[in-house]
């Protein structure tokens, strides 16, 4: 069981011969194929297989319980493995093959844990199907509330119960678990980077200091269903007008304000090329260093909206999550003083657990492309080993 054989293994599910990018949802038939991988691999490893109230997969090597009852709980690697529409091979799968690849490697360096190493696959962090991120951390934490849950549809009007019903689980047990979080000691999540930064410094790994504020936003436009050839304009209430205003001010308003926006989901109804939009909605992504500019920077879009009696839904909101000063000084100590640190615009499993108080680091992975949520995704093998390397010195620092 190799690095090279487990991404073998993996690389297929879920890819879309058109575009080849990944179309891995939660609660899916691909989603169910690739949480029975990870089975399967834990239970090759003979690690305890559990799942939490949310179907979050862990996978423990030791016995997690002795441990929190001994006040010394385990230290927890991994990420999750669904996918955005389209998106890259590595943007969470990367995290969980090299924390099953670094538990490998210190089994061949003989290595005998102090404490419980736990590996773990969170489910749905991307959102792509319920439309709110990092959904299996959210709802163990208590971020997200369990009826909302529930409740969250799907684009063909399936509710995440009804989704979790057909997968096999029971909905009526989602909701905060104390148990699973009093096991983690730790998390240190391996990632790809999703920017140009370890590229324009010449690096292959960095840790990570902190999560950027972020929001995603739901913005509903009226108007009146039309033909689009005998109408006149001026008797026209066209919902894609105020939805096309929206999505300029989007970029003005973050450049402004030294963020970045961006509305990359629409529909439109009835939908026809041949027919005045009477309900646009767009959602929009708002992200930048500081909570105050990304406010503002939605306030802004907001305003032209409602100038077309637009609405405007906070659907998530993330602050500034910091990652723990003293693990990740303690990692990047134990890796060497020419590993960079790096901040991110992008929201982690880790950034969730982070607010919760667990203590939380993050290692990055050089990404040649610079580019994430795409096909072009990528990362050198050379660049994997070095993430798994860094990872199995990290665990054997903090579990030895």
């Amino acid at each position: 069981m190799t690095f090279e054989s487990m991404w073998a293994a993996i690389e297929p599910l879920g890819r879309d011969a058109g575009t080849g990018g990944y179309r891995r949802y939660a609660w899916t038939a691909c989603d169910h194929e690739l949480r029975e991988w990870f089975g399967q691999e834990c239970r090759a490893r003979g690690l305890d297989l559990t799942t939490d109230r949310m179907g979050n997969q862990w996978a423990w090597w030791g016995d997690p319980d002795a441990a929190v009852a001994a006040g010394d709980p385990g230290i927890v690697i991994g990420s999750h493995l669904d996918s955005v529409p389209d998106g890259g091979a590595f943007d969470g799968p990367l995290g969980v093959v090299s924390a099953l690849a670094a538990a490998d490697a210190l089994r061949a360096q003989g290595f005998q844990p102090a404490r419980p190493i736990g590996v773990v696959n969170f489910v749905d962090e991307e959102g792509a199907r319920f439309g709110v991120a990092c959904a299996g951390s959210r709802v163990i934490t208590g971020a997200l509330d369990a009826d909302r849950a529930r409740g969250l549809t799907d684009a063909d009007g399936v509710t995440m119960a009804e989704a979790m019903r057909r997968a096999g689980r029971d909905p009526a047990a989602l909701g905060p678990d104390a148990e699973a979080l009093r096991r983690i000691g730790a998390f240190i999540e391996l990632h790809v980077e999703q920017g140009r930064g370890l590229v324009d410094l010449g690096q292959p790994i960095a840790v990570a200091t902190d999560i950027w504020p972020h929001g995603r936003w739901r913005l509903d436009f009226p108007g009146t269903a039309n033909h689009a050839g005998t109408t006149r304009l001026e008797d026209r209430h066209d919902a894609m007008l105020g939805y096309a205003e929206a999505v300029l001010t989007a970029r003005s308003a973050a450049a402004r304000h030294g963020c970045v926006a961006t509305i990359g989901k629409v529909t439109v109804r009835p939908g026809g090329v041949n027919a005045i939009a009477s309900h646009v909605t767009g959602w929009l992504d708002a992200r930048g260093p500081v909570e105050a500019a990304v406010r503002g920077t939605v306030e802004d879009i907001a305003r032209v909206a409602a100038g077309h009696g637009a609405t405007l839904t906070e659907e998530s909101w993330t602050p500034t999550t910091a990652f723990d000063a003293a693990l990740s000084d303690r990692l990047s100590k134990l890796l060497g003083e020419h590993v960079p640190r790096l901040g991110t615009g992008a929201g982690h499993d880790a950034g969730i657990l982070a607010t919760a108080g667990i203590p939380t680091a993050m290692l990055f992975v050089r990404n040649p492309t610079g580019v994430s949520h795409s096909p072009e995704e990528f990362a050198e093998r050379d660049d994997c080993h070095a993430g798994v390397a860094a990872l199995a010195r990290a665990v054997r620092e903090l579990a030895g």
